[in-house]
């Protein structure tokens, strides 16, 4: 499958919503909006993302709309993002489109978090040569709980 990131669309969003209410990914992913079936904070919080001047991008799967990647925050904390259809889990995509995204984002160092049981997402981030350099608790709202998280970061 040939993997690209382009500029968000309005169009992409409503496949980014159906992607982020999966149940399954919002498990595994844990630190999400405390209400994602709530269209309009969802419209508000992508409008905010898209005008804030951080790097926002489309992932496209043979030019298909399979999820979204993301550097932002402020420089020296910058962390990077991303969300990728259930339906590719496991096939490289999120490893690709992180890599496409580093390439584009010379910036270092980043950041990013994930749910420390999410082995898929540490090992996508571990294979982009982010390192753990931190453990932390936070509050998962698709979990209702808090639970353990990893902090990771890329140096170089």
């Amino acid at each position: 499958m040939h993997i690209a990131l382009r500029e968000v669309h309005d169009s992409d969003l409503p496949v980014f919503f159906r992607q982020m209410n999966d149940p399954e990914a919002l498990r595994m992913a844990a630190f999400t909006a405390r209400d994602p079936a709530d269209w309009e904070a969802f419209a508000v919080h992508w409008a905010k993302i898209r005008a804030s001047g951080d790097v926002v991008r489309t992932i496209l799967g043979d030019g298909d709309v399979i999820g979204s990647t993301a550097v932002y925050g402020e420089p020296g904390e910058r962390e990077v993002t991303y969300w990728v259809d259930r339906a590719y889990w496991g096939q490289g995509v999120a490893t690709a489109a992180l890599r496409a995204l580093l390439a584009e984002v010379p910036d270092r160092p980043l950041y990013a978090r994930a749910a420390a049981d999410n082995t898929g997402s540490r090992r996508v981030l571990e294979k982009c040569g982010f390192v753990t350099s931190a453990r932390a608790r936070g509050f998962a709202a698709a979990r209702g709980e808090e639970i353990d998280e990893v902090v990771l970061h890329l140096a170089q």
